[in-house]
């Protein structure tokens, strides 16, 4: 198997002013309303251009709140729809829907009509969440992080048991399905989704983070495939999360070959050399990473990192995170189109079962250099995979 579908994840943000360590913090940004709604037109212009230039699959995040302009899209099942409307061919991915953010029946009915008027062109994707002003303020638990594991498995149960089933009913600590009362003359007992899915089993992901046995045996048994960030499959401890992926479904009698049913995710950014890259694509990685790292999704920033990372006068010189440790790592892809061709060639043969990468980029990329970037991406670097996968193809019939 070789590397043949190529994907892009847009987080949702706009274009952001004055980035990097030495940019504006994070908390200090806010942007007019007009300027947060651009992210649609942002989205649609990457959507058109990765469907023009043969993507696979545009992941688009859910979130909310965020007047910093960083991640701006509340429904990516409503851009699922319109989207599909202005291209032919692209898949459009929900990535991820916050599953303890919705009603999971309410999040089943919605992703069942986009993937109707899709024509089966929206996939569907869950995750737990990671901001306490979002999911805690629809009234679900982040701050404990087991009560949050706890309702989001309910959830997905509920939700795959609503698309897999004429009819059904649930009773569970969070749950009772169907509310226990009468109905037209009888006792209601069971309960049927209006509509469901018409392609079943549903394609579902998820993102991979600390790779705990439960997650990825939750995972396994319903199905569900993953994303994992790719520079760290490529280090020791998320190679470990690769083999346990694999015994997870060894468990069920499903063998897998290394990074089957998985993605890895990729930062990329592309230009003459690696020197000249780092020098462009510096200040957001680094804004990328003052965005993320006070959530708690870089797991090796220390307490006082984050606090340094507050400050745009001490942070350019202190010792943060730079955007070379990240290439080194194999997280982000950088350089020239031989470079980037050359780091994916090494994971394809180290993961002969993964056909799947996404490549992104860094928050604060502005409109016009993130279109460029895809295009780029598109053009110099995926025909030397895609073409050889036809080929593969060619032979085997």
């Amino acid at each position: 198997m070789t590397i043949s579908k190529f994907d892009s994840l847009f987080a949702g943000h706009v274009d952001i002013d004055d980035v990097g360590y030495g940019g504006v913090p994070v908390n200090e940004r806010r942007y007019p309303n007009e300027h947060l709604a651009s992210v649609f037109d942002k989205a649609e212009s990457m959507a058109k251009l990765m469907d023009r230039v043969g993507y696979d699959t545009f992941w688009m995040a859910e979130h909310h709140f965020q007047h910093e302009g960083y991640e701006c899209i509340p429904n990516v099942l409503m851009m699922a729809v319109h989207l599909a409307q202005v291209t032919r061919n692209l898949k459009i991915g929900c990535g991820f829907n916050i599953a303890p953010m919705w009603h999971p029946l309410r999040l089943a009915e919605d992703y069942a009509t986009a993937e109707i008027l899709t024509k089966g062109r929206t996939v569907f994707g869950v995750g737990r969440g990671y901001h306490t002003r979002e999911v805690e303020t629809f009234g679900s638990p982040l701050m404990d992080q087991a009560g949050n594991r706890e309702l989001f498995e309910e959830q997905v149960d509920l939700i795959f048991k609503a698309f897999n089933n004429e009819s059904f009913s649930h009773e569970g600590k969070h749950y009772t399905i169907p509310a226990r009362v009468p109905y037209r003359g009888y006792d209601l007992k069971e309960l049927t989704v209006v509509p469901r899915p018409l392609k079943l089993p549903v394609e579902c992901w998820q993102p991979i983070q600390g790779g705990t046995g439960r997650a990825m045996d939750f995972m396994a048994k319903h199905g569900i495939q993953g994303l994992v960030g790719g520079g760290s499959a490529e280090g020791g401890a998320m190679h470990n999360v690769v083999l346990a992926w694999q015994e997870a479904h060894k468990k069920r009698g499903i063998d897998l070959q290394l990074g089957e049913r998985l993605a890895f995710g990729f930062h990329f950014f592309i230009a003459d050399s690696r020197e000249e890259g780092i020098k462009q694509a510096a200040r957001y990685y680094e804004e990328n990473m003052k965005m993320f790292g006070e959530l708690r999704l870089v797991r090796a920033l220390s307490d006082e990192q984050i606090e340094i990372m507050r400050d745009r006068t001490r942070a350019p010189s202190a010792k943060l995170p730079r955007i070379e440790d990240a290439i080194n790592a194999g997280g982000v892809l950088c350089g020239s189109p031989a470079q980037i061709i050359e780091h994916l060639k090494h994971i394809e043969a180290r993961y002969p079962g993964l056909e799947r990468v996404s490549v992104s980029l860094s928050v604060g990329v502005p409109k016009a250099l993130c279109l460029e970037q895809l295009e780029r991406f598109a053009t110099e670097i995926m025909p030397e995979f895609t073409n050889q996968a036809r080929a593969e193809m060619d032979m085997a019939v």
